[in-house]
């Protein structure tokens, strides 16, 4: 009896598992819905004369039959929100159906000539979407001509008790007074390993709104990577003695590097160091709060300088690019005194100069931009080209 139970349940069983797997005992895996993707485009335009609009697309992968939102917000990249374009943050909603919708951003115009800048739409919180793309970049292209300039900061008179004024250039005009000022071309390295290549075109030194404009740009030329600008008053103004005034901002940046100096003007004849050279101002763009003074001379042929000489320093928080500020030195037989918005911060006299002094003869000017070179060390990710050098005037007096 035991057994035919057996048989009987086993048999039973075998019957049941063939009639549930022949209909289709096992349950078919359900359906899952996979959700409509959302992705933004970027966008780049020039920024114009007047305000615009940047509209960037927000596309669904596939019509919906249900309402899919989300949020979106502007961030700042080199673009400043406010300045450059005007900062949003909202929520959107498609309805079923609607496969995109714009975000549009207003862009705020200037006429001045700056390096294109960027910003971005950042999309997050979809509801009954996913993210396929989650930024869109914005890119504000930059067709200026014009520098900003402010006429804020430090300057001195026109004129000083017991000095007379014997040669000034206030840079008004449309162009640079070629009787005074030449421009020197090429790469060569420039004794320093510097990576510029100094051109004479008008989008390197310029004349706007009484200021001379040197300037420096990251682009190809010739072999160089980077052009600036370097001009000199060599062979047409020269001077021995007397007050200098320069009136200028400056640019910075990692491997920018200004400088206003002097160069004895048998320079040709005798080679440097032994002209000697006078840096009325030197700044290296990584320290934009700081400026250097300094001497150099030396026995002809020797191919290092001595020299001597000190940094100026601005308050915490304050930068030479900021507003104008005056540099200058009073240069009498014997001794040369360096000052910061008339503030001295250094002397050289000819009994702390070993070996001959040469600084008591004609030295001419040079104003230039340097890009790279072996004190500033080369541009890097940080650094933000173009870099302008904005001088007001220069003035001699004796």
């Amino acid at each position: 009896m035991i057994f035919m139970n057996v048989v009987k349940f086993t048999f039973t069983f075998c019957l049941l598992s063939i009639f549930l797997i022949s209909c289709g005992g096992d349950p078919e895996p359900m359906e899952t819905s996979v959700l409509p993707k959302l992705s933004i485009s970027s966008v780049t335009k020039f920024e114009g004369d007047i305000d615009g609009i940047f509209s960037f697309i927000v596309n669904l992968s596939e019509a919906s039959e249900d309402e899919v939102s989300f949020d979106y917000r502007t961030v700042e990249i080199t673009a400043k929100s406010n300045d450059d374009y005007t900062p949003q943050a909202d929520n959107l909603t498609l309805n079923p159906g609607e496969t995109s919708v714009t975000i549009d951003i207003q862009i705020l115009a200037d006429t001045w000539k700056e390096g294109d800048e960027q910003f971005k739409v950042v999309l997050s919180n979809p509801v009954n979407a996913t993210l396929s793309t989650t930024e869109g970049l914005g890119t504000i292209r930059n067709e200026d001509t014009e520098v900003m300039t402010s006429e804020d900061g430090y300057i001195t008179p026109d004129n000083y008790p017991n000095y007379t004024l014997v040669w000034a250039d206030e840079f008004d005009g449309d162009c640079l007074n070629l009787e005074d000022w030449t421009h020197e071309i090429g790469n060569s390295g420039w004794g320093n390993n510097e990576l510029q290549y100094y051109t004479d075109r008008k989008d390197n030194s310029f004349l706007q709104n009484g200021n001379l404009i040197i300037e420096a740009k990251e682009e190809s030329f010739g072999s160089a990577n980077y052009t600036s600008a370097r001009i000199v008053t060599q062979n047409k103004q020269s001077f021995t003695f007397g007050r200098i005034d320069i009136r200028a901002t400056l640019p910075e940046g990692q491997g920018i590097w200004p400088a206003l100096w002097m160069l004895g003007s048998n320079f040709q004849d005798i080679g440097w160091p032994a002209c000697g050279e006078i840096d009325i101002m030197e700044l290296v763009g990584h320290q934009p709060s700081t400026t250097h003074g300094t001497a150099h001379w030396g026995p002809q042929g020797q191919g290092f300088s001595n020299n001597n000489g000190n940094g100026y320093n601005l308050s915490a928080g304050s930068k030479f690019s900021d507003e104008f500020h005056v540099f200058s030195i009073i240069w009498e037989p014997g001794k040369i005194e360096w000052y910061v918005n008339d503030n001295k911060f250094f002397t050289l006299t000819n009994a702390a100069v070993n070996g001959t002094y040469p600084f008591d003869q004609d030295f001419f000017f040079i104003f230039n931009i340097a890009v790279g070179g072996n004190w500033p060390g080369n541009p890097d990710s940080s650094t933000v080209f173009p870099q302008q050098m904005i001088v007001d005037y220069i003035r001699v007096f004796q």
